[in-house]
């Protein structure tokens, strides 16, 4: 029970903490409405199968700078999708509904792996906790994760359910502004986390 409360927090925490994957699931809420801001949010379903796993077998053998490296390289990723939900904002959104429809779902999950956070999470909290789960009984480890991911991914859609609401009584002027807003906080994260990096924040 002890894990499942801990899981609850935990989830609780990720789901309502702003960063990266918040940013573009508010973003892509305010350019194409509700149903691109949800594909995103669901982008840790796919990643964090894989980061879990890593943590534990990988990162804990690797030299002291590999988050710092990882927090470059992510750090980059953010600037980039910054960018391009600026530059995107511009063009007519008939010319990339479809497009930037299919990629929001990896948009989220390609955030979420070049962020270092989640790894860090998963190292240093997350891991201990399933495995603690595991020894009591495997079926309290499935339940620490489905609470984990229920609060994190549904807090995420309902984060973009409530902007896709706020959304529909927008002048296009303000959507366009608080979407270029989003896309500079994006990049300013970015260069955030980059920095970060550079100077062996996650290492030290």
């Amino acid at each position: 029970m002890t894990e499942l409360i801990t899981a609850f927090t935990f989830g609780l925490g990720a789901g309502l903490a702003p960063g990266p994957l918040q940013a573009i699931v508010i973003t892509s809420t305010l350019q194409r409405g509700f149903g691109a801001g949800w594909r995103v949010a669901m982008g840790p379903l796919i990643t964090d199968a894989p980061i879990i796993a890593l943590s534990i077998a990988v990162l804990s053998t690797l030299p002291g700078g590999a988050l710092d490296g990882m927090a470059i390289a992510g750090g980059a990723v953010l600037i980039a999708l910054g960018v391009w939900s600026v530059r995107t904002e511009r063009a007519d959104a008939s010319e990339h509904e479809t497009a930037a429809g299919r990629a929001d779902l990896w948009r989220g999950a390609a955030v979420n792996l070049l962020n270092p956070h989640p790894w860090i999470f998963w190292l240093g909290a997350g891991a201990p906790l399933v495995l603690s789960a595991w020894r009591r009984s495997p079926a309290l480890a499935v339940g620490v994760l489905v609470v984990f991911y229920g609060l994190l991914v549904g807090l995420k859609v309902g984060t973009a359910w409530l902007v896709a609401g706020a959304r529909r009584r927008l002048s296009p002027m303000w959507r366009t502004r608080l979407v270029w807003l989003g896309g500079l906080l994006l990049a300013a994260g970015g260069v955030l986390v980059a920095w970060q990096g550079i100077t062996g924040r996650f290492s030290g």
